[in-house]
């Protein structure tokens, strides 16, 4: 591989990396677009403890789902890269970590149903609480065909699955609507259908790409699985599962407590608050997705050369963007939402202070996932972890939504700093050479 050529130098031809991560910011970006649109409906429709409730439930199945498949979205990318993509009886695990932890995680979220209605539901009825569980399994079904196209390096097809997650929600909400359904019952048939057609699109692209009919693949998912195969992803999927559960808490723990502890009504305004401000992660989230799985493919050296090259400029792009963000948070806010949303513009500006940090962290995140070293990546998150919940304790029940801004951003300092920190250490042009390539499979305990 030559240095020289793209932005990213990974690249085939000159200009392609650059392509690729603009490409993926602006299917972020659209699927931003359709969230914001969303919940500008929802706003206008059932006011901010509506839009706090479509926040809730666009977060929590989807935590319990990750964690009931033992972190395998995050590994899919890794073992479906080229130097691992032929390893026997793969696909069939694969399939029997999905199915088992799909059934476990809609299991554990009909048993604890009794348990979080009150916490976090407390005006709505038990039975849609438990019927939102269904989701754990759908919002699965889309996660694991997403990061699919990731790991066979069809960026293109990620790309559109990536719009269309959050893109598909408002026309399944809207006929909800129409045939009688109520507020909330409809956001959750509307999140629940909009899962299903898209991740049924996206694996149906995967086949494609592996030129396979859909019967195909699914013959070859029904084979048997591989016990040592099952620990090496599931060692693997652990250690970046901590990281990815935390990277969750440290953006949504904010959401729990502030409705625990506050109400809907507060989370609603915090909820458009950090939509705002995460337009300024777009980039990083970006430069991960795109870094991780085409340095996984790479020499340790080369990964860490062009991972630290690639960090300064993005950083900067960040920097620069957030002046003009921070200057007009009000007028944006009170032209999409409304005066009843007038508090979010504070909370917003003082998010966007957190995000400083976040295009150069991305590409750190990247390289340590694709060096096979997640568990560094959990232990940064981690960090902020620890800060986001000591802050949100102290400072939401007399600050509320400006207070969870504040632990936040924080919190999103400190996560970002340190994984900037690991990425120069761990690339120092005077560190050791490490003799083994990153693309290498990873055995259970092998790596941090």
């Amino acid at each position: 591989m030559t240095p020289g050529g793209s932005l990213l130098g990974l690249a085939r031809r000159p200009g392609d990396g650059l392509r690729s991560v603009l490409a993926n910011c602006s299917a972020r970006g659209l699927a931003l677009l359709g969230v914001t649109v969303g919940t500008i409906v929802v706003a206008r429709l059932g006011g901010p403890a509506e839009v706090g409730i479509y926040a809730l439930l666009r977060m929590l199945p989807g935590l319990v789902g990750v964690l009931s498949v033992a972190g395998l979205p995050g590994a899919l990318a890794y073992f479906l890269a080229p130097p691992r993509r032929g390893v026997p009886r793969l696909a069939p695990t694969l399939a029997a970590i999905a199915v088992i932890g799909s059934l476990l995680g809609t299991a554990v979220w009909l048993a604890a149903t009794p348990v979080i209605a009150p916490v976090f539901f407390p005006h709505y009825p038990v039975w849609l609480v438990a019927l939102a569980g269904l989701t754990v399994a759908t919002q699965l079904l889309l996660t694991l065909g997403k990061t699919a196209l990731q790991g066979i390096a069809d960026q293109r097809g990620g790309d559109a699955i990536i719009a269309a997650e959050e893109i598909g929600f408002l026309p399944f909400y809207l006929a909800a609507l129409w045939f009688g359904a109520g507020g909330t019952l409809a956001v959750v048939i509307g999140l629940g259908l909009a899962d299903i057609g898209v991740g049924l699109a996206a694996w149906h692209r995967v086949s494609r790409r592996l030129g396979r009919s859909p019967v195909r693949l699914l013959r070859a998912v029904l084979g048997r699985p591989d016990r040592q195969v099952a620990r090496e992803v599931v060692g693997y999927g652990m250690r970046g599962q901590i990281g990815g559960v935390i990277t969750l808490l440290n953006l949504r723990l904010d959401f729990a407590i502030l409705d625990a502890l506050v109400g809907p009504a507060a989370l609603g305004a915090y909820a458009v608050a950090s939509k705002y401000a995460e337009l300024l992660r777009l980039p990083g989230t970006a430069l991960t997705w795109v870094t991780y799985p085409r340095l996984a493919a790479r020499s340790s050296e080369a990964a860490g050369r062009h991972a630290r090259r690639l960090a300064r400029p993005t950083l900067l792009v960040v920097v620069v963007a957030a002046v003009p963000a921070v200057l007009l948070a009000g007028p944006v806010i009170h032209l999409l939402y409304g005066g009843r949303f007038a508090s979010a513009t504070l909370p917003a500006q003082v998010l966007i202070a957190g995000m400083l940090l976040s295009g150069a962290a991305g590409v750190a995140s990247g390289y340590l996932y694709a060096s096979g070293r997640p568990g560094l990546n959990s232990v940064a998150t981690g960090a902020g972890l620890v800060v986001t919940t000591v802050l949100d304790i102290a400072l939401i029940p007399s600050h509320h939504a400006l207070g969870a801004a504040v632990a936040s951003t924080a919190a999103y300092l400190l996560t970002d700093g340190l994984l900037l920190a690991l990425l120069l250490r761990l690339t120092r042009p005077t560190a050791e050479p490490v003799s083994t390539r990153v693309g290498q499979t990873p055995t259970v305990g092998s790596t941090p």
